[in-house]
């Protein structure tokens, strides 16, 4: 009976040593999959602050643009303003010497 209880242990204990080896494994396995995750993690990080920059400085360059723009078109505006002065005062009398100076820089 002694024999038997033994061997009922032995077995027993061969099958938790079997069963931790398994558990030990698992638990490496499960580590290794963490690291890389959190690899993934920091990269994809690490690319959304390079995008957010990015996009940052696109925004700033688009308001510079949209400045440039807007001062262009203000100085057009006053061009043309002022070209429909010269010819509302031109039709009323002749032009005069100054008035086609006028016209000319305007041109450019």
């Amino acid at each position: 009976m002694a024999a038997e209880t033994e061997a009922v242990l032995r077995r027993r204990n061969e099958e938790l040593e079997r069963e931790l080896k398994k558990s030990l494994e698992r638990e490496d396995r499960m580590k290794e999959e963490l690291r890389s995750a959190w690899g993934r993690v920091r990269v994809a990080e690490e690319g959304e602050e390079r995008l957010c920059w990015q996009l940052g400085e696109l925004e700033a360059e688009a308001v510079n643009e949209a400045r440039e723009y807007r001062a262009r078109v203000m100085e057009l505006m006053e061009q043309l303003s002022d070209a429909h002065r010269l010819l509302r005062e031109s039709s009323s009398s002749p032009p005069t010497n100054d008035d086609v100076k006028n016209l000319s820089i305007l041109k450019l």
